[in-house]
């Protein structure tokens, strides 16, 4: 019997899993691994996730999060999980790139996405992360993700390069105006998911042409910036997952086909296919 984590600075979605089935779906707290110590994390799975999971005799955990990039935060997560799951013999942890990459590429070579509130990307070979195109964040980077939609929206709305009734239906819907905007970004924490939290205006607008032509040009951008660095990208059908590529999804392919790339898979989790990956 497996467990796997799909963990995000908001929550995790844990699935224990025995032989290709889902037994029990349990959702905690995220946890964002670069800022917590250890005794953090292990404090959250124990009033979270441990008597949740109890009654299953857990043999291996994967575990998938943001953050977990170094060898020491990994370390952390791995000894506080062991600490809750004391069935566990294998505690694998891995970023959430390789959480992409598996569940949309498995044991295949492609190029794997996230489109969510950050965008990343990397060549898979089957097996590992051959390649990747560092993110940046979004503020040097992170095309086409939520939050790069969101500081693109803002902009336009107080530079007024929209029609002028879309920037006062967004303000008047979002409550919001330029002062309450600027302090949001540059004075208050989390300014990535303050902006992502706007993008969902971008999708119930979509058929506006101003709004279509921005959605669209960051979706380019984020092909030209990133995918067209993959030696042969040509070669390999693009995945992604993460709710923007899922929400956005023809508008996606039409920036993919505008750049001549090919689009495989788009999943909103990547849940199913790691459970499907684990299971193989």
């Amino acid at each position: 019997m497996i467990l796997i984590a799909d963990c995000g600075s908001t929550k995790i979605d844990w699935c224990v899993v025995e032989n290709g089935e889902v037994k029990k779906q349990v959702f905690t707290s995220g946890i964002n691994a670069l800022l917590m110590t250890e005794e953090q994390i292990r404090e959250s799975l124990a009033l979270e996730l441990a008597q949740e999971v109890a009654e299953f005799e857990i043999e291996s955990v994967y575990y998938y999060g943001a953050g977990c990039l170094f060898d020491d935060i990994c370390a952390n997560v791995r000894r506080a999980i062991a600490a809750n799951v004391p069935t566990a013999k294998t505690i694998e942890v891995h970023s959430d790139l390789v959480a992409a990459a598996r569940a949309l590429c498995g044991d295949r070579e492609g190029i794997a996405c996230i489109l969510g509130t950050g965008s990343n990307s990397c060549f898979w070979d089957g097996e590992k992360i051959a390649d990747n195109v560092s993110p940046l964040g979004y503020i040097l980077g992170d095309e086409g993700s939520g939050a790069v939609l969101g500081k693109l929206l803002v902009g336009d709305v107080l530079k007024k390069q929209l029609p002028e009734e879309l920037c006062e239906k967004f303000l008047k819907e979002y409550e919001l105006d330029r002062q309450k905007i600027i302090e949001s970004v540059y004075k208050r924490p989390a300014a990535n998911r303050f902006l992502a939290s706007l993008s969902p205006f971008l999708s119930k607008n979509i058929e506006e042409p101003a709004i279509h032509r921005l959605v669209l040009n960051a979706f380019k951008s984020f092909f030209v910036r990133n995918i067209e660095n993959y030696k042969d990208y040509k070669n390999y059908a693009v995945s992604f997952v993460g709710s923007v590529a899922f929400y956005y999804r023809e508008v996606l392919e039409e920036a993919a086909k505008a750049v001549d790339i090919k689009i495989g898979t788009i999943i909103k989790s990547p849940m199913e296919g790691l459970v499907k990956y684990h299971s193989n």
